[in-house]
């Protein structure tokens, strides 16, 4: 199906009239608020530059100002050619005077040579004028006011000032995009087009009832015919719910890429301002652009954010955050019908938002996104593994099943750690080696390598470890082993991982009893040897408590107290979490809880004990190898236990080391392989 819409969206892209895109730059080209916009730019760069041209052209006319008794000597030794003499409005007189050569003068400290010049005269009698009659000095008088330049001296630098000051406010108002500062009520939601985005629903794997869902939302904007000929309506929202990291951001861009419709993406926390009534603004802004584009879809991410319980804020029915929900409700299934527009919205908290938000009407499907299976796992490792290298002894369903429990998003950053782990060791491909180092890195940490710890210490550890790993293959009911080692990683100094053999939904009691078991059997195996105990199976004795807590307080497989529930959880509204565990039962009932509890892990402890002691020399020689190797995968180890030689290498580091880029420095990749 989702080939068929791809192929089906390029047919349509190739077939588009190449006017159609040039009507709609002209369009945009042609919208008023564009060309008032470009006129006020050119207004004022012409502005600028007739003012510039004027100063300057000024400047270089201005003849050089000297003072009146320079004058008055130029006047007696009769050098003056003609004078040109400026009236304005105040009483007072400027005088230009034309020489009849060229002389050398100090002006202002700095030698000058002038052929004219201009100084102030308070007064022009008579008296003054036969004077210079006498000179033969030729006289003319013009008015300094009247000139159409001096006119627009004086109110071309407040035009200017004008134009800067309308242009900026309009650009704050409209020109600014979303940053202006009288935008702020404008929908920050960005629009897809057309071919915009590439991801599709053959890029999304482990959430096929999802994808199910959003296929018919899709179909139904593209045939709505088809669906209403017997009286069916349009769903008006779909709400994906999941934990973080399962793909709902993915299901979305993949819906935007497979649509043929318009596409608005905004989060929640882009409508939530710090001015009152702006988150509402946003949100009608939002609606009234996706009427005009209808049919389309509008995808709100962590809605969250602005859908919480009502009453809950600390500004009670005044709060910003509800006066935005109100009018996301409203545009929602109001009033007024929004016909043609599709919400999907995203979240992983739905336990905080708002019942009006969740009703029909407004969200009519929910569509959980939940953490995938181990054959989505293995999707959606096909999918991220598909422009890498891979070696020959890559298993996914391997690592499908070595994965329980992770996200879409930590299977990426698995693949992706795998792809560095291999160019770090000059690999022509992507090993198991590769993706075994990626996924310990991911889920315990990095190695510690710079941790130094005593030979003492580290042999404890090891028969700790391989406590832990000879129970689990002993124990019927328990997972297979899948590793085991004792190279520190995180805060742990050693670790033992499983290999479930499927995704188990609903544990049966006695595969608890066998986890239990195997958690206990590395401070017994403690005990046995070094006839002590250590605070390394903290974490084991934490783990294993909580396990038989629940065994007895919620799921009811205590012989003594029998299926009562005993936990209950309270969740405050405001906080989003838990905030107490109120006791709803007596002391002597508290009591019998304990006593089933310690009794479970007493019953765990010896069996364990009981399992070590009977293969006491294999836990030695086991826990040597271990020793000396750091890392024992489960085929090793069922080679040990069966008793047999083990092969210098194991399978994996043979392939990453066949991989090897032998053109690069082989003996500090052989090193490095080696050493992990």
């Amino acid at each position: 199906m989702a080939t068929k819409n791809k192929s089906d969206n390029d047919g349509n892209q190739k077939n588009k009239n190449p006017f159609d895109e040039m009507r709609r730059m002209n369009k945009k080209n042609n919208d008023p608020n564009n060309i008032g916009r470009n006129m006020m730019i050119w207004l004022i760069i012409i502005a600028s530059l007739v003012v510039t041209y004027m100063f300057t052209n000024v400047s270089q006319k201005e003849e050089p100002n000297i003072s009146f008794t320079e004058y008055k000597r130029f006047l007696d030794q009769d050098m003056i050619k003609s004078v040109i003499i400026l009236k304005s409005q105040l009483n007072d007189y400027e005088l230009r005077a034309d020489l009849k050569e060229k002389i050398s003068i100090i002006n202002n400290g700095r030698p000058l040579e002038i052929h004219r010049f201009s100084t102030k005269i308070g007064v022009i009698d008579s008296k003054v004028e036969t004077i210079w009659e006498t000179k033969g000095i030729k006289i003319t008088y013009e008015n300094s006011d009247g000139g159409f330049w001096a006119i627009m001296m004086t109110f071309l630098p407040w035009v200017v000032l004008l134009g800067f000051f309308v242009f900026f406010i309009r650009r704050m108002q409209m020109g600014g995009g979303t940053k202006g500062i009288f935008s702020f009520g404008k929908s920050r939601a960005k629009l897809a087009g057309d071919g915009a985005i590439k991801i599709t629903f053959a890029d999304v794997a482990g959430a096929d009832e999802a994808k199910y869902e959003l296929q018919e939302i899709i179909e139904f904007l593209k045939e709505p015919k088809k669906f209403q000929r017997l009286g069916g309506k349009i769903p008006k929202g779909v709400l994906l719910l999941g934990p973080p990291g399962t793909g709902k951001t993915l299901l979305a861009r993949a819906v935007a890429g497979e649509a043929a419709v318009p596409f608005f993406s905004i989060s929640g926390a882009d409508f939530v301002e710090m001015f009152v009534g702006v988150g509402a603004s946003r949100v009608r802004d939002l609606f009234e652009n996706a009427k005009r584009n209808a049919p389309c879809l509008v995808f709100i991410d962590e809605i969250d954010a602005v859908g919480r319980h009502r009453g809950a804020g600390l500004g009670g029915g005044h709060d910003e955050r509800e006066q935005t929900l109100n009018a996301l409700l409203v545009e929602m299934d109001g009033f007024e019908q929004n016909s043609g527009i599709i919400i999907i919205a995203a979240t992983n908290r739905p336990d905080v938002l708002d019942p009006a938000l969740l009703r029909p009407g407004r969200f009519d499907r929910q569509v959980v996104v939940d953490r995938p299976d181990v054959k989505g796992r293995e999707g959606i490792f096909k999918v991220h593994v598909k422009t890498l290298p891979l070696g020959q002894d890559v298993d996914l369903e391997t690592l499908a099943k070595g994965t329980p429990g992770l996200s879409g998003a930590d299977i990426a950053n698995i693949v992706n750690e795998a792809a560095l782990f291999a160019a770090r060791r000059t690999s022509d491909s992507v090993t198991m080696f590769d993706f075994e180092n990626a996924k310990d890195k991911v889920l315990m940490g990095v190695e510690r390598k710079s941790m130094v710890i005593s030979d003492k210490e580290k042999e404890m550890t090891s028969y700790h470890e391989m406590g832990h790993a000879l129970v689990g293959s002993l124990v019927v009911k328990s997972d297979p082993v899948h590793k085991v080692t004792i190279i520190p990683r995180g805060r742990a100094l050693g670790l033992t991982s499983y290999l479930p053999k499927e995704d188990y939904h609903a544990l049966p009691k006695d595969m608890l009893e066998a986890k239990l078991v195997a958690l206990m059997a590395g401070r017994m195996a403690e005990k046995l040897v070094f006839d002590s105990l250590s605070t390394g199976a903290s974490s084991d004795i934490a783990h294993a408590t909580a396990i038989a807590r629940k065994m007895v307080c919620d799921w009811g497989m205590s012989e003594v107290l029998g299926p009562v529930s005993y936990a209950t959880h309270q969740e405050e509204v405001f906080l989003g979490r838990e905030i107490s565990q109120p006791r709803d039962h007596s002391e002597e009932t508290a009591q019998v809880i304990d006593n089933e509890v310690r009794k479970i892990l007493l019953n765990a402890s010896d069996v364990a004990e009981k399992l070590l002691s009977e293969n006491m020399d294999l836990l030695h020689r086991a826990s040597k190898i271990l020793l000396e190797r750091e890392i024992l995968d489960g085929d090793e180890l069922d080679i040990i236990i069966r008793g047999d030689e083990l092969p210098p290498f194991s399978k994996n580091q043979l392939y990453a080391l066949r991989s090897l880029n032998l053109n690069n420095n082989t003996e500090n990749t052989l090193k490095v392989t080696s050493e992990n």
